[in-house]
């Protein structure tokens, strides 16, 4: 067969920046189809369409269908498509890596496979939770207590803000509507966040897999990340939108995280924060090279024969 049509392949240096995208966009009953560079969305009141380029992650909801053509456009912009529902986020697919390098995935595989590397990181996570005290020296054990110590703080001036009874987070990942008002908001939300962590994770060409904190999942990176966040964006919103009662409390809740991401510049942040905690001094527009390892004197430059060396 030939070519199918539609605009060419767009390079990797061709896409905006991860930093200068929407964060993510919620669509559900309706089809994705693709026309040049742009998904069309298509439901009983239309089509309307959206430039792929432009978005991190699409969040599809029930009743999606999605084109062949579309999946493809998606993945050659570097957008992150997470199926979601009652159950919460499932993961299916990724676009490309915006990074035409692996400097990253590199540094992050050295972090996680050392003992000491690897709580240095953690450190510099809770740093960032933390920012006005000094965590260099605390133990795992002292961590967890200080973070399980801010989340209950957290959850306690929420509710106290809004009037609401607060009994814990309780919920069954099963059961989405078995979760009281507050809890089924917070599930809601988390979705969200946890697709743009993910989306930004693997637009970086990080692996989502390989975690600090959390370890032993295919997300633990993803709520590494997504928990940096979680007290000013997704716990302060579920409170508010639970006292109000909405008819649709997991799409007024989608509406108000995806303000409250924008508002707090969560997206340019995820970027800036996964960059510190691997101390990398690589950037987006690196030049696309291979090397050749080398277990004496490190990469070696890739293209050239070096069989005059052998001796």
């Amino acid at each position: 067969m030939g070519d199918p049509g539609g605009v060419a392949r767009p390079s990797v240096q061709a896409l905006p920046q991860l930093k200068d995208r929407m964060t993510f966009l919620y669509l559900e009953h309706s089809t994705l189809g693709r026309q040049d560079g742009a998904i069309t969305v298509t439901d009983e009141n239309g089509v309307v369409h959206i430039p792929a380029a432009q978005v991190t992650v699409l969040l599809l909801g029930p009743g999606t269908r999605v084109t062949h053509r579309a999946m493809e456009l998606m993945g050659d912009a570097g957008v992150s498509v997470v199926w979601v529902g009652e159950h919460g986020v499932r993961y299916y697919a990724h676009g490309r890596a915006l990074n035409a390098h692996t400097n990253l995935l590199t540094r992050q595989a050295e972090l996680v496979s050392n003992t000491r590397k690897h709580l240095d990181v953690v450190r510099k996570m809770y740093q960032l939770r933390f920012p006005d005290e000094d965590v260099s020296r605390l133990t795992m054990q002292q961590l967890r207590g200080r973070e399980g110590s801010r989340v209950r703080n957290a959850y306690r001036k929420a509710a106290q803000q809004n009037g609401i009874a607060w009994h814990g987070r309780k919920y069954r990942p099963e059961d989405f509507a078995s979760g009281d008002p507050v809890n089924q908001a917070l599930s809601a939300g988390n979705a969200c966040l946890y697709g743009l962590a993910h989306g930004v994770i693997t637009a970086l060409g990080c692996a989502p897999g390989l975690g600090f904190v959390h370890v032993g999942h295919e997300c633990s990176f993803v709520y590494d990340i997504a928990d940096l966040y979680k007290a000013e964006t997704t716990i302060p919103v579920a409170f508010e939108v639970a006292a109000q009662k909405p008819e649709d409390l997991p799409s007024v809740v989608r509406h108000k995280v995806r303000d409250a991401l924008v508002a707090h510049h969560i997206l340019e942040r995820m970027v800036h924060d996964i960059r510190w905690l691997f101390a990398d001094q690589g950037d987006d527009s690196a030049e696309d090279a291979v090397y050749l390892w080398d277990d004496q004197t490190g990469n070696v430059e890739n293209g050239i024969n070096y069989g005059r060396q052998e001796r």
